[in-house]
């Protein structure tokens, strides 16, 4: 017996690179969007300042990577998987008209391959030098660091909490299968299978961590087959998942038929409008922006600075003078001959009880007191006279 799930056309065109490679001069790139590829947001009047100075262009900001074309040479294009950039920031960089302007700063890796990029705006406008300009791109990047288990294959991952799967954003769970025995092993485990809108999960019914979440995404076959356990659900992964071969054994045979049928239906509406799981709306981030933006300037409102004290830090620095004095003529009473000095000297080491401290002590000669002895810095903070 043996079942398969009829592969696509054009394999290598739908395998998703689109987030995972850096490309230069594809022609047409920016009108050539993947299925479920969608543009986020457009940024105008950029220079690609390294590959192509003088050449204005714009930036287009996906859910899958940032795609630069200049306006000037059609040919003239390249785009940046989220997945290969390692390094971003923005800095101030002085164009030909000795102009201040932002600069995009973006270090990507791709097959031990480094790539420096410097998009400048070239709009000439002071007002955008002081605007987040950028500030989709970082958005959008971060979500898509954070939304991984919609594009990718994650083997143990923390995906499982009491028994049942945790939901991403917009998944829809359509059904469950338990007694589902992973043939991975010898001896096999037992499971149970989460069958949603956007991936296969299967996990160990005695450990949780032992889990796979496979989007359909990366599933490059569907079959059933026959195996030393009699017939089971054959999996292969595509490469950018790992290229995996997966083996699942169901009891009873119409229950793995229904389940195969189901599994085929899903891949083939995935693969019409796949989910890669980046959501941001270009006008509610300036709005989140903006209202942050009227919050701290209402904060600083609050504070005057009438309403503060400038306090003389140089009295920080300062010892204690009168302690400084103490100590210097009890060393000079030190050094003095046999005289009245000496006299007074053995009449002040006779020691005498001192009810602050709790015990006694040499009494303190004439004109101090305990605290001006005891403080050895300035306790009392004088303001600056104007």
């Amino acid at each position: 017996m043996l079942k398969t799930l009829a592969k696509m056309e054009s394999m290598d065109l739908n395998l998703l690179w689109e987030d995972k490679e850096v490309k230069f001069d594809v022609p047409q790139l920016h009108k050539h969007l993947r299925q479920g590829e969608k543009i986020l947001d457009y940024i105008y009047h950029m220079e690609d300042s390294k590959g192509n100075p003088g050449d204005t262009g714009r930036l287009l900001v996906t859910n899958l990577r940032i795609i630069w074309h200049s306006l000037v040479h059609k040919k003239f294009n390249l785009s940046i998987g989220y997945a290969r950039i390692g390094n971003t920031s923005t800095k101030i960089v002085h164009t030909k008209g000795r102009i201040p302007s932002q600069a995009l700063y973006i270090l990507a890796i791709s097959s031990e391959t480094r790539f420096e990029f410097l998009f400048t705006d070239v709009s000439g406008e002071t007002a955008r030098r002081d605007q987040p300009i950028f500030a989709s791109i970082f958005d959008v990047y971060q979500l898509y660091q954070r939304t991984y288990l919609y594009r990718d294959l994650k083997l143990r991952g923390a995906i499982i909490q009491t028994g049942q799967l945790i939901i991403l954003p917009n998944e829809q769970v359509y059904s469950q299968v338990q007694g589902v025995w992973n043939l991975s092993s010898d001896q096999g485990n037992l499971g149970s299978f989460v069958v949603s809108n956007i991936r296969l999960v299967w996990f160990a019914d005695a450990n949780e961590t032992f889990n796979i979440s496979l989007p359909y995404l990366q599933i490059e076959s569907l079959r059933i087959r026959d195996s030393k356990y009699g017939p089971a659900l054959v999996i292969q992964t595509a490469e950018t998942g790992g290229g995996y071969v997966l083996g699942f054994r169901i009891d009873p045979a119409e229950r793995l038929n229904e389940l195969y049928k189901e599994l085929c239906s899903l891949h083939a509406i995935y693969s019409e409008q796949p989910d890669f799981g980046v959501y941001y709306d270009v006008q509610d981030a300036k709005q989140r922006l903006a209202a942050a933006a009227e919050e701290a300037a209402q904060i600083a409102s609050q504070f005057k600075i009438e309403d503060f004290q400038e306090l003389d830090e140089r009295q920080e620095r300062e010892i204690n003078t009168k302690l400084n004095r103490y100590l210097a003529e009890n060393c000079l009473g030190n050094n003095c001959n046999n005289g009245s000095a000496g006299n007074d000297r053995s009449t002040r080491v006779h020691p005498v009880y001192c009810k602050e401290l709790g015990f006694a002590m040499e009494r303190i000669r004439d004109g101090y007191k305990l605290q001006d002895l005891w403080n050895v810095m300035p306790t009392k903070m004088d303001t600056l006279d104007e």
